[in-house]
């Protein structure tokens, strides 16, 4: 079992958070807007409500906010955040779809680290995956894949435990310079959604052979 503060209110934060209740970890939810937050508690029983700005109850504290507002809700935490494992499963894409926010050279998760305290471990995970598909899980023996990349091997063994305890199965794909791989494959799911399947009942994954 692990220990999840989640920062955010809308459908990724909702569908994890159910998935991690579903998976017998404890769940805090973490939200701007109090009234909200508690209504969005109050819907997953058993998860507790915190408060914004304050430090987060669980040992991983998940980003689930919009990238333009990410690193500047780790730099408002600060040294709160200190020991914590910040999951960021944010996609930095331009709003016309033909690029990222950020710099040739970096990625959203990198940007954010960059933001977070020494101590604090940003591991990528999750941005592949759609809300709906997250709150759906795994149909029939069809797995639902998780991409992570981080620096700390210990911090992306644990959220590879976590991941797990969802029903789903983890890939490490290596240090966290492979986040904007996959922020690539999260431009790339939206581009087959506008251009090819027209939907998003779908995800990436790994298909083993032999």
């Amino acid at each position: 079992m692990s220990s999840i503060s989640i920062i955010g209110l809308g459908n990724a934060a909702r569908a994890l958070a159910a998935r991690a209740l579903a998976g017998t970890n404890a769940v805090e939810i973490i939200g701007r807007d109090p009234a909200k937050a508690k209504e969005v508690a109050a819907a997953l029983a058993g998860a507790t409500v915190g408060t914004a700005g304050a430090a987060p109850a669980g040992d991983i504290v998940v980003l689930a906010v919009p990238y333009a507002g990410a690193a500047a809700v780790v730099r408002e935490y600060g040294d709160a955040l200190r020991g914590k494992i910040i999951v960021d499963i944010t996609n930095p894409v331009a709003p016309d779809l033909q690029g990222f926010v950020v710099p040739d050279d970096s990625s959203g998760a990198q940007e954010i680290a960059k933001a977070a305290p020494d101590d604090a471990q940003v591991v990528k995970a999750f941005n592949t995956v759609f809300s709906h598909v997250l709150a759906a899980g795994p149909a029939g023996d069809r797995p639902v894949d998780v991409f992570i990349a981080g620096d700390d091997a210990q911090a992306k063994a644990r959220v590879s435990a976590f991941v797990e305890s969802l029903g789903l199965r983890p890939w490490d794909t290596g240090a966290l310079f492979m986040a904007r791989a996959l922020e690539n494959v999260g431009l790339l799911e939206l581009g087959l959604m506008n251009h090819s399947i027209k939907h998003t009942n779908f995800s990436l994954g790994i298909t083993l052979l032999g």
